[in-house]
């Protein structure tokens, strides 16, 4: 008897175990399908698709129309985008980073447009950006981005220098590398390089050697036309330790504009896209697309060709591959 119970209790705990199984299997598969984890994939239609659903069924989901915005900000839709951000707004006045994510789109569409519609979302940026700030004040990326406004927006819409530097005297207690880069970015402006390089190296020695940190250094070595520095210090981003920036890719994407080591832009893109670490940053979409401009100025059509169709298979209103994809056809 006694043995007949010893195999019972084991029979039992086997049967516990795999109803265990099951049900954390189907959490983290329920999780991986979630719209925000279809975005840090790159896989922005399904996470399109899956949102659209979720807010037909609830519509006064904030979270939800935050989360459209930001996929439709990675396809450069701005007007759906900010369509979705307000909405996102409207329903959660006081979340600091929905504001965040509005005065981000707009700041995007004020890039792409004419003069006057310009001036017009710059005051919409600045004031997002600064409601961020107040209803969370310890909201760093707010901080940052408000930051950045300041240092390049003119007076007349709210900009300014000394603004700027407000900014960085609260974020040195909040993220000590965060007001390096924007006292960086400050010593530029004012021509001078020498305190630049100092900031920006303080960053990369507060923030423990970050990715980031080091692809701003060789942003700046870029600006100041010091290209074997850049390289290097692009060197650097590659050894760090990903992080959830996606600084690799915007890494890659410095070595491909200023034409510099382009197999290494293909390894560093390849690198990335076999990652477990693709971020909503730096979309795999993207990724594939670099990559595709890579091989297509190495003259290998064909492998451009399939990294811009896989581009599109996870992005199939993505404008800049269906344009390549179009000219690498015409010259087949």
């Amino acid at each position: 008897m006694a043995s007949f119970k010893n195999s019972r209790v084991s029979f039992l705990s086997i049967i516990t175990v795999a109803i265990l199984a099951l049900v954390l299997s189907v959490a983290a598969a329920s999780a991986a399908e979630n719209p925000s984890s279809l975005l840090a994939q790159g896989r922005v239609d399904e996470a399109i698709a899956t949102l659209q659903q979720e807010i037909g069924v609830s519509p006064n989901d904030a979270e939800a129309q935050n989360l459209l915005c930001r996929a439709y900000f990675t396809l450069g839709e701005w007007d759906r985008g900010i369509a979705a951000c307000q909405k996102a707004v409207t329903l959660d006045q006081n979340n600091s980073r929905y504001h965040l994510w509005l005065g981000r789109i707009y700041g995007e569409k004020a890039d792409k447009s004419g003069f006057l519609t310009a001036a017009e979302l710059a005051t919409k940026v600045r004031s997002e950006f600064e409601l961020a700030v107040h209803l969370n004040p310890k909201n760093i990326d707010a901080r940052t981005d408000l930051a950045e406004f300041y240092l390049e927006a003119p007076g007349i819409v709210g900009g300014g220098r000394d603004k700027a530097e407000a900014q960085a005297r609260t974020l040195a207690s909040l993220d000590p590398a965060k007001a390096h880069w924007v006292n960086g970015r400050l010593a530029e402006k004012k021509k001078d390089f020498n305190s630049a390089e100092k900031e920006y190296r303080a960053a990369i020695e507060s923030s423990h050697g970050s990715a980031n940190s080091w692809l701003n250094l060789a942003i700046f070595f870029r600006h100041v036309g010091r290209f074997d520095q850049m390289e290097s210090a692009i060197q650097q981003a590659a050894a760090a330790q990903m992080d959830s920036t996606g600084a690799v890719v915007d890494a890659a994407e410095l070595l491909i504009r200023t034409k510099r080591n382009v197999p290494e832009s293909a390894r560093l893109l390849r690198q990335y896209l076999s990652s477990q670490f693709t971020v909503e940053q730096a979309p795999a979409f993207k990724a594939h697309y670099l990559l595709g401009t890579v091989l297509e100025q190495q003259g290998n059509k064909q492998a451009a060709a399939d990294e811009y169709r896989a581009a599109l298979s996870l992005a199939r209103d993505f404008l800049p591959a269906h344009q390549a994809l179009d000219r690498v056809n015409r010259l087949n």
